[in-house]
């Protein structure tokens, strides 16, 4: 299929341009797609995601413009080529069209989509805004992180649910002779030919466990036939979420007896629908399944520059390395586009040692939030204790001095024991019986250097002016539930593609409201404040 071309004369009476104009606010995205979207979104952009000759395709500038208005809306592919045919708006912003410019059918939009997730630059409409910006000069060295929950399109499943959908689809990717084979080692007289949980009495705890125990051994014989066996892609991977699923959630008890372990994995599969979703915490008391969608964005102009979306469990802090690279890699850290120095902020998620140590490495200022030391029942917190990291030494409340032991794995530890035995403020310290211990972590410069920062009045105050900015910018992504709060599609490469265009949306909005123009040269300027 060869890449399709926008019609560049719309007629003179039939477009829709002539009845849109007046009724639409200038700054609107329908009106900055309509202005720009040829510049934006031109068609030789995508032209390496279809062959040299061939049938044409629906011109890719369209299909971007309706994937970022799909993406703003929160709509169903149905649900937007649908708006694409009746709303005027639509054609309007993809430069303008007739009122009789055909739709396509839905299934172009999940080519487009296969066809960017296997190619070069599959996040380019996205990176495309992100560039308009900075040749604006909206783009500074200033960035704010941020991250919230993506809930997953699956239910999550319980455990017996897992092991029986685990082994339907182990029989499922093999090829008939192995799936005999295999089937042949059945030993519960299940089929596992239905998504039916099997029929019991769920009250009897006997039968709830004789179902465990015979659904795992089937999973452990069906295993056991194919270790060490050379296996097909598809059929390997079931193999491991299946021996994922067994391990995470079973124990073996002294008589044998496969029971459901007294513990939650620390990785654990929720869904073989979506083996990537995870149980996530967002504060210790809210608790979600699915991923996180993390953000970076320039605090002066309020642009999105980078996206990431990793696993639901995973720190918030992992993936900044990546949001940070175009101020991290600079050629030139520490001077900004106006002369100032990069600046990152983020919150107390993001101060855990190791983000804050490699910004002061790179010469970043750090704006970051660190979490203030504390100890059970109100007793003496670490920061009651002084760390001279120089002398390699602790001192408690009652000036007792003790040295830091050094360990192999880089920490640390001062260890006051006998001397708490006599202390007069034991009761303020610890209840431990060999004395107070104080932990030196690795970063623990970086940490007190933040730690002290925090109580800075003046750094609270600009903190407390900037950090919020991405809040705001998080609540405009997931206003809507379907495609913003919740994923739309399953798998972390196919949420984080979905992710990145719902940024690249409301980037273009943003833009919208800043002025964004093209000049004739090329160029980009911002035409209002």
């Amino acid at each position: 299929m060869a890449v399709g071309r926008t019609p560049m004369q719309p007629g003179l009476l039939s477009s829709t341009a002539g009845f849109c104009e007046g009724r639409l606010a200038p700054n609107s995205i329908y009106a900055v797609l309509h202005r720009e979207c040829r510049v934006l979104f031109p068609d030789e952009m995508f032209a390496d995601l279809f062959a040299e000759d061939g049938r044409r395709s629906v011109p890719p500038m369209i299909v971007a413009v309706v994937m970022v208005l799909q993406r703003l809306e929160g709509l169903s592919d149905r649900e937007a080529v649908e708006r694409f045919a009746f709303d005027v708006r639509w054609k309007y912003a993809a430069g303008g069209l007739d009122f009789d410019h055909p739709g396509f059918v839905h299934t172009v939009l999940v080519d487009m989509r296969a066809r960017l997730a296997a190619s070069a630059r599959p996040n380019r409409i996205f990176e495309r805004t992100v560039e308009v910006a900075a040749q604006a000069g909206l783009v500074g060295r200033r960035r704010v992180l941020d991250s919230a929950p993506v809930y997953d399109a699956v239910a999550t499943q319980d455990t017996i649910t897992l092991i029986r959908s685990a082994v339907r689809g182990l029989l499922r990717a093999a090829h008939h002779v192995l799936r005999a084979e295999l089937r042949a080692q059945l030993t519960s007289g299940d089929a596992y030919t239905d998504t039916a949980k099997p029929v019991i009495d769920w009250t009897d705890g006997g039968e709830r466990g004789a179902l465990i125990d015979s659904r795992a051994r089937d999973g452990y014989a069906l295993l056991a036939v194919l270790d060490g066996r050379g296996l097909e892609p598809e059929v390997d991977r079931a193999a491991r979420l299946l021996a994922t699923v067994l391990g995470q959630d079973l124990d073996r008890d002294g008589d044998g007896v496969f029971r459901i372990a007294r513990k939650v994995a620390a990785d654990r599969v929720i869904s073989t629908v979506d083996p990537e979703a995870r149980h996530g915490h967002k504060t210790v008391n809210r608790s979600f399944d699915g991923y996180k969608g993390h953000v970076a964005e320039d605090p002066d102009s309020e642009v999105i520059t980078a996206t990431a979306v990793t696993a639901g469990n995973a720190g918030d802090a992992e993936p900044a390395a990546g949001l940070l690279a175009d101020v991290l890699n600079a050629s030139a850290p520490g001077e900004g586009a106006a002369g100032g120095r990069a600046e990152v902020y983020g919150d107390a998620a993001y101060g855990t040692g190791p983000l804050p140590a490699g910004l002061d490495g790179a010469g970043v200022e750090v704006m970051v939030k660190v979490q203030a030391a504390n100890a059970p029942g109100g007793r003496f917190s670490k920061d009651a204790f002084t760390v001279g990291l120089g002398a390699g030494q602790v001192t408690c409340p009652n000036q007792v001095t003790v040295p830091i032991r050094p360990k192999s794995d880089g920490r640390g530890a001062a260890c006051f024991k006998a001397a708490c035995a006599a202390c007069p403020l034991a009761a303020q310290c610890t209840t431990a019986r060999d004395g107070r211990v104080i932990t030196i972590g690795p970063h623990e410069e970086h940490l007190a250097r933040g730690r002290a920062r925090s109580a800075d009045p003046a750094w609270l105050a600009i903190y407390r002016a900037t950090r919020p900015k991405v809040e705001r910018k998080i609540a405009h992504l997931m206003r809507r539930r379907h495609g913003g709060r919740r994923a739309r599609v399953r798998g972390r490469a196919k949420i984080a593609a979905d992710f990145s265009l719902l940024a690249a949306a409301a980037n273009i909005a943003r833009l919208g409201v800043l002025g964004i123009m093209s000049t004739a040269t090329g160029n980009w300027a911002i035409t209002t404040g």
